[in-house]
């Protein structure tokens, strides 16, 4: 999946209150970038067009709708169908990385994740997807 442009718009999924918070606040703050933080899947699908990302960062585990189900329902929507995304789990096995690969992740971010080290590792992903 090749990705077009400059990174500047990231969509973030993620259940879990302080984790979001943080990557967000480091996101925004150190990387520059402009972050829509949604708590669940359904909020991803409901403003995730409207917002247009150039990434999305998932969250594996949430209740209701998991990360998976959240992706494969935004790539439904015409405008979310190429934009590059990246799960994140504590669940770093080669099988589930494989799996996630297959479901259409251009890469996994290990859980639990450096904040500082977080826009640079975005950054070389989406310089990865773009090569």
């Amino acid at each position: 999946m090749k990705n077009t442009g400059i990174l500047e718009r990231i969509l973030y999924v993620e259940d879990d209150e302080d984790i979001g918070d943080i990557a967000r606040l480091t996101l925004e703050m150190v990387g520059g970038f402009t972050v829509l933080l949604c708590a669940s899947g359904e909020q991803a699908l409901a403003e995730a067009a409207a917002f247009a990302p150039d990434m999305i960062l998932l969250d594996v585990m949430m209740p209701g709708m998991d990360g998976p189900g959240t992706l494969a329902a935004l790539r439904r929507q015409p405008a979310l169908a190429q934009v590059p995304a990246v799960f994140m789990t504590a669940k770093m096995q080669p099988q589930e990385i494989a799996a996630y690969k297959a479901l259409g992740a251009v890469d996994v971010i290990a859980k639990p994740f450096d904040p500082m080290a977080l826009p640079e590792q975005i950054r070389a992903i989406w310089r990865a997807a773009g090569a």
